[in-house]
């Protein structure tokens, strides 16, 4: 008789990991709320790194430190499928950045170290213009099957974003509307013929006190037009104000642009989204976490609802990955459970590891950066189990497969599986086991067996169970964050699934604790935040 691990081993489903290979043809559309390939109506999911190429010196970051192959090479092999490449105005409209060479824009700017790095790592770059050595990083991307979102960040060159820093809105000091959309015309001819370039960011982070609903139409309709016109094979990804988190204006004005199936919607999250960042290191955190979702859905996420919806993409989230930062580290267990659940295409703030310059500081280092200072390992240590589920596509809208479940630890980023002893642990998500639940209160069930999760004791191993029927096995999602998963033990009590603090591969039961209510509980109980995640994907 098979092990009950090899029996759920065997329902692993075909996974769409949105690592679609880059052949010529590739184009992008959308169908309902979904990117798809146009070619084949297969889904892609856009699951992007930033790199930053927008900055004074206006060359892509990190080529100092590294080969561009190997960078490239690098965020392949991390399970990126996508990169968001920022790009300046400036650096398409005026004479003097359109003729600077490498060489001379870090000259320039004093960066002898960045320019002498340069020749060691990339010395076929040091010599071209700043737009023949952009043109090189998309060429390099799309060879290493890597899709580019070309994303207008800011009109000069700098670091971006301040209320008054002269970039926020059309007609701010840098931010000459005319000039933009001659920028977007020049990048959207000048990639048409790379079929890498899936994707045009409009406008990053729109902001400041000129912002108002009334410009944001009058431009944006003009710029998705001037982009479309261009290139109809790009998407165009289309920001809102205050940042990219405000879009709630569409309720009762849409765009009214045809597009032909190419908009997308994008919005960014970060704890400190809104001034919040006080708010995820002191106040109970399900509370924030469920506040801060609604706030998102409300004023975004809706898009992709509705009769007409559209995909939102999440074209910035980001934490600093040394794992100091206690809002940062509260926020990104509470959008790792969002965006899975959703689905949702997303790009991460950011590869770069360092800035040729930044805030005047030559070699600035970024804490954000998926890449460590000298672009050699992930800060993370463990990056890539954290992420990979995020990575994956778990809904696929062709799919005739009923509705199933992965349980998902967004603190570990772990998934619940069956080992081949027949016990529950948590594992990398590759080896993660399916579930049935229905809801309310009901038995989570092993796919394709008639046993299910049970509970023991306080404290205990969670355990398979052959008695579905008994209030040890009915489950319910408790608490206003929705993120605790508890059953009853034979006294009665509510307990919860957790993973161990000392051992993160066991999961036990203990006592909930504002299990119920957690709007006013302090107490941080990521390691009992669980989410069952539903999935369609086709099994074996």
């Amino acid at each position: 008789m098979l092990s009950i691990a090899l029996q759920s081993f065997l329902l692993i489903p075909l996974l769409f990991f949105g690592s679609l290979g880059l052949g010529n043809s590739l184009s992008l559309s959308t169908s309902a709320r979904w990117v798809v390939d146009m070619a084949s109506g297969r889904r892609v999911k856009l699951s992007c790194v930033n790199w930053v190429a927008h900055m004074q010196p206006m060359v892509a970051e990190g080529l100092d430190k590294k080969p561009l192959q190997d960078i490239a090479s690098k965020v392949a092999s991390l399970g990126f499928n996508c990169v968001r490449l920022t790009w300046a105005t400036y650096m398409f409209t005026r004479t003097q950045p359109v003729k600077f060479t490498v060489a001379q824009s870090l000259n320039s700017l004093g960066l002898g170290e960045a320019a002498i790095g340069i020749v060691s790592n990339n010395p076929s770059l040091f010599n071209l213009t700043l737009l023949q050595a952009y043109d090189a990083v998309v060429d390099q991307l799309g060879t290493n099957g890597l899709m580019v979102v070309l994303d207008n960040h800011v009109s000069r060159p700098q670091w971006c974003c301040g209320d008054n820093d002269g970039n926020g809105f059309f007609g701010d000091t840098y931010f000459d509307p005319e000039e933009w959309l001659q920028g977007l015309d020049i990048v959207a001819k000048r990639f048409s013929g790379k079929s890498q370039v899936v994707g045009m960011s409009i406008r990053n982070e729109l902001r400041g006190p000129r912002q108002s609903e009334t410009d944001w139409y009058r431009y944006i309709r003009r710029g998705v037009k001037k982009i479309h016109k261009a290139n109809p094979n790009v998407l165009v990804i289309v920001s809102g104000l205050n940042y990219d988190t405000e879009l709630s204006f569409l309720k009762g004005t849409p765009l009214g642009v045809n597009l032909d199936n190419k908009l997308v919607y994008e919005a960014h999250w970060y704890s400190f989204s809104e001034g919040n960042r006080l708010v995820w290191k002191t106040q109970p955190p399900g509370q924030v976490c469920a506040d801060a979702i609604r706030r998102l859905e409300d004023r975004a996420g809706f898009v992709m609802e509705g009769d007409n919806p559209v995909p939102m993409f999440i074209s910035e989230f980001g934490v600093d990955q040394t794992g100091e930062n206690p809002a940062d580290n509260r926020f990104l267990s509470c959008f790792l459970a969002f965006a899975v659940e959703r689905d949702m295409d997303w790009a991460m703030w950011a590869l770069q590891g360092s800035y040729y310059l930044r805030n005047g500081q030559a070699g600035f280092e970024e804490t954000y950066g998926v890449l460590d200072g000298n672009w050699d390992q992930t800060r993370n240590p463990k990056f890539q189990e954290r992420f990979r589920l995020l990575q994956e596509i778990i809904q696929d809208p062709r799919s005739d497969t009923p509705t199933y479940h992965i349980i998902f630890h967004p603190l570990s980023g772990l998934c619940v599986r069956v080992n081949e002893n027949n016990s529950v642990e948590a594992s990398d998500c590759r080896d993660r086991s399916h579930w049935s639940y229905e809801g309310g209160q009901a038995p989570i069930r092993l796919l394709g067996t008639g046993l299910c999760l049970g509970v023991t004791g306080d404290g205990l191993p969670v355990t398979l169970s052959s008695t579905c029927s008994s209030e040890q096995s009915n489950w319910s999602i408790v608490s206003s964050s929705k993120l605790h998963v508890a059953a009853k033990d034979v006294e009665g009590r509510a307990l919860c699934l957790e993973i161990n603090s000392s051992n993160s591969s066991t999961i036990l039961t203990s006592k909930c604790v504002c299990s119920i209510d957690d709007n006013n509980c302090d107490e941080n109980l990521e390691t009992k935040w669980f989410k069952l995640i539903p999935t369609n994907l086709k099994l074996n």
